[in-house]
């Protein structure tokens, strides 16, 4: 019998220098989430204009998002599906990938005196449990990216 499924998880924080509401438009478009994996990866989605419905329905997938590899190369796919969602704040993303078993992406939006600060947590239980620190390694390193590339959009004084 095998044990317990191993959870794994990391969060990253990043003060910016843009308003709220300008960050979180840009985090609730799938061209703006695109914009932070740039180049290392690109998420599809269905045709229209890459807006996610606000409110989503919530617990219900919205769409699933082929993850392509420097934008050409299908490497997983996310059963995109938000739980909970507070509009101009946070929301919280529980999905299901070909990698994982459960991917949880919480996302927090917060004012602060010089624009705002964007709080991401993942947890994950991955499908083969083996490559758990694998995978804990690689998103770890493309949420740096994604933060990396979100201090950069938004780093004007």
């Amino acid at each position: 019998m095998p044990g317990p499924s191993q959870e794994y998880g990391f969060s990253l924080t990043s003060d910016l220098r843009a308003p709220p509401e300008e960050v979180w438009s840009h985090a609730t478009r799938m061209q703006g989430v695109n914009r932070e994996f740039f180049p290392l990866v690109r998420m599809t989605w269905p045709s229209s204009d890459g807006s996610l419905p606000s409110p989503p329905p919530l617990g219900q997938r919205l769409f699933r998002s082929w993850i392509l590899l420097f934008g050409l190369l299908p490497i997983d796919y996310d059963d995109l599906t938000f739980v909970e969602f507070e509009p101009g704040r946070r929301f919280l993303e529980r999905s299901v990938l070909f990698s994982q078993k459960q991917w949880i992406h919480e996302r927090i939006v917060t004012p602060t005196a010089t624009g705002c600060r964007l709080t991401d947590s993942v947890r994950f239980i991955p499908r083969l449990r083996p490559l758990g620190s694998l995978h804990l390694a690689v998103f770890r390193w493309a949420f740096h990216w994604r933060h990396r590339n979100l201090r950069r959009l938004f780093s004007r004084p």
